[in-house]
């Protein structure tokens, strides 16, 4: 029983950090989301540390002769926030459209709790149910990114609703656009942390990104095998370097597209795209 304690204090301690990070970023929607379910992990701890004062009294009382069931720990309440939202939660952090497994990874590294990525194979599907069912009743739907060309969904890249038409579209150069954009913010949430001892799982994503970008890793100063290093600044200066030189016409081919998507597609078009025969028809129309 003292394990589940125990789980249940980190679970409170990481709530409080994640809360600090969305305050951080003036996200509302997201503090009032943590908060219920800080809430929730106080009431269980509370059930739980209520329960073995309880087993002890009883153990002291009867000369522990019901010492097996006192003993005996009741799952663990179950206090993860839905899985849509701890996508919500990740995308917030990245602001660009990403992958089940990079939402995966993010999310274990900054936020309590794993978010497997086959969990998320069916959500997109579930979301466009759920808004044809009620339209709009929901403050945001996870919808996926609509490709430039025929403004069809891409395959395996999942956005916001809330976010502009722009941003949840992809062109050619998108993916390396988005991969040096989450990097940048990925920098930004891990300096809100204590630099100087970030968790494992946050230190080992970064270096991830920094071996893929040209210039944003520091040499290690020895030969041999080497623990990878990490200069934020550097990691930072070298993504910032490199979107300069392809911002400019990923931007245009976004902007270009929303434009025609607004005037082709209809609203909930706009959200999940349309259908594969309908995106090859409207990407002939001027």
């Amino acid at each position: 029983m003292h394990e589940h304690l125990d789980a249940l204090e980190q679970r409170m301690h990481q709530l409080q950090q994640a809360m600090r990070r969305a305050q951080l970023a003036r996200d509302s929607e997201q503090i009032q989301q943590l908060r219920g379910e800080l809430r929730r992990a106080q009431r269980a701890w509370d059930a739980l540390f209520a329960q073995a004062e309880e087993g002890e009294e009883s153990n002291a009382s009867d000369g522990g002769e019901n010492n097996a069931s006192a003993q005996e720990a009741p799952a663990e309440p179950q206090t993860l926030l839905p899985a849509r939202e701890q996508v919500h939660q990740v995308l917030t952090l990245l602001a660009v459209p990403a992958a089940p497994k990079l939402i995966s990874t993010v999310h274990e590294a900054f936020f309590a709790g794993g978010l497997a990525p086959s969990r998320l194979t069916s959500l997109r599907r579930d979301e466009e149910r759920s808004y044809h069912s009620a339209p709009g009743a929901r403050p945001y739907y996870l919808c996926p990114a609509l490709t430039s060309d025929l403004l069809s969904p891409a395959r395996g890249l999942l956005t916001v609703s809330t976010w502009s038409l722009e941003q949840r579209i992809v062109g050619p150069l998108s993916a390396r656009v988005h991969f040096l954009t989450s990097a940048l913010n990925i920098a930004d949430a891990a300096e809100r942390l204590d630099t100087a001892t970030l968790p494992l799982p946050v230190r080992q994503l970064l270096v991830r990104y920094a071996q893929n970008i040209p210039g944003a890793q520091p040499p290690t100063g020895h030969p041999g095998p080497a623990v990878a290093p990490l200069d934020l600044a550097l990691l930072r200066r070298a993504a910032e370097d490199e979107l300069t030189l392809h911002t400019a016409s990923d931007t245009t081919t976004r902007t270009q597209a929303a434009a025609r998507a607004r005037s082709q597609l209809g609203t909930a078009e706009l959200l999940f795209g349309g259908s594969f025969q309908s995106a090859r028809r409207l990407r002939s129309v001027p």
